[in-house]
């Protein structure tokens, strides 16, 4: 059952990583500037991290698969929307809907993953569903470039929401939960006591940390295989569409076994967060290699680099899921992916501005935004360092959800 509910997992991660070949062509089409093409990339994860506040109210008030299967269709809306968009303006109304469909896809995972696994199998599991979910970025690889040269880009958007049609209907017809009753004399949560204990979660001092460092994480990582790579390995070395696809290609493939060993080789919560701030600093220092330098086999073994040190991103989960008690633990993971995705809008946004400001002023504008990139990394380690910890709770003890 994980498996299939996390194919709506796998076709997000294809729709948020579509930018990076697609860009070039857009671009012609509609005649974007490297700003307007950092909008269209951060459409998506800005509805995508904007909703998961209700989707985790969701999750935990009606399951992981009424959520799921509520807000997938717009996915396919979307995705029909954006390839048949006259200008502009419908196609960022088209990522917008995509964005919203594809909201539960992976915290529906996680959630499933926690409810229905032991904890200390949590990270492993979720590697691996991360590693799987990495299909989708495949396919926006070579055979999306492929695709796009041999018709156009609206083809790419036709094909994704046939598979979107077939993993809704696979996962109406294979997925379900089991009915867990609720205690005896117990009260059925509202929705405005689920909003105000999601709010108490915000007030947490520990949060603050945890956001951080959420928000440029993730966000590093698609800045450059959803947005960057393609424009730069084209603009800065010459690649073709095809050539760029298959770095992209190449860089994915890596990406996908990297989680799976990263949740494999979690040291467990006395060292995890000593780890995560070691990878975040070392991928830092790879951006701003990558800004400075100066041939294509450089630039690629850096890209590579980026893809395969990704995996360690999958222990954040497991540091969320400990830093909460387990009653909001959709909830808690709801936070956490909307600071990831809210993140991604922002630095694919932010990136795409520096990228313009940097062509005015006559400065390689992907120097710019590497820099950038690698600055805000640091900041975000900086922010998890330094900012309040989560309590060390004891074995056997039972914290309390913030209300």
């Amino acid at each position: 059952m994980l498996l299939i509910l996390s194919s709506a997992f796998l076709l997000s991660q294809a729709f948020r990583t579509l930018a990076a070949i697609m860009a070039a062509p857009l671009a012609q089409d509609f005649g974007l500037s490297a700003q307007a093409l950092g909008v269209f990339a951060g459409a998506f994860h800005f509805a995508f991290g904007a909703l998961q506040l209700f989707m985790g109210i969701g999750i935990d008030l009606q399951g992981v698969r009424r959520t799921v299967l509520a807000a997938f269709p717009l996915a396919i809306v979307g995705a029909a929307m954006s390839a048949l968009a006259p200008s502009f303006h419908w196609l960022l109304l088209g990522q917008v809907l995509i964005g919203i469909g594809c909201a539960p896809a992976f915290l529906v995972c996680t959630v499933f993953i926690a409810r229905h696994f032991a904890p200390e199998r949590f990270a492993a599991v979720s590697g691996a569903i991360l590693g799987f979910g990495s299909v989708g970025m495949l396919l926006t690889g070579t055979p999306l470039a492929w695709l796009i040269e041999a018709s156009s880009w609206r083809m790419g958007f036709w094909v994704l929401c046939a598979l979107s049609v077939i993993a809704w209907c696979a996962i109406a017809m294979c997925v379900r939960e089991p009915h867990v009753a609720a205690p005896a004399g117990a009260r059925r949560e509202t929705l405005g006591q689920a909003v105000r204990t999601f709010g108490g979660l915000l007030l947490l001092p520990h949060t603050l940390g945890i956001v951080a460092l959420a928000l440029v994480t993730y966000a590093a990582f698609v800045a450059l295989r959803g947005l960057w790579l393609g424009p730069m390995l084209m603009q800065r070395h010459g690649f073709s569409l095809v050539a760029s696809g298959n770095v992209a290609l190449l860089m994915t493939l890596i990406a996908m076994f990297s989680p799976p060993l990263f949740g494999r080789l979690d040291p467990g919560p006395a060292r995890r967060r000593r780890w995560i701030v070691g990878f975040t600093l070392l991928v830092a220092a790879l951006f701003c290699a990558m800004g400075f330098a100066v041939n294509a086999m450089l630039d690629v073994a850096l890209i590579i680099a980026v893809g395969f040190l990704s995996g360690y991103m999958v222990l954040q989960y497991p540091d969320v899921k400990g830093a909460y008690p387990a009653a909001v633990t959709g909830r808690a993971m709801a936070l956490f992916t909307m600071a990831m995705f809210l993140g991604v809008a922002l630095m694919q946004w932010l990136t795409g501005a520096i990228a313009t400001y940097a062509q005015h002023l006559g400065v390689d504008p992907f120097m710019a935004v590497f820099l950038s990139i690698g600055a805000l990394l640091a900041a975000g380690a900086a922010g998890f360092v330094w900012l309040p910890k989560p309590p060390v709770v004891p074995a056997g003890a039972a914290a309390q959800p913030a209300r």
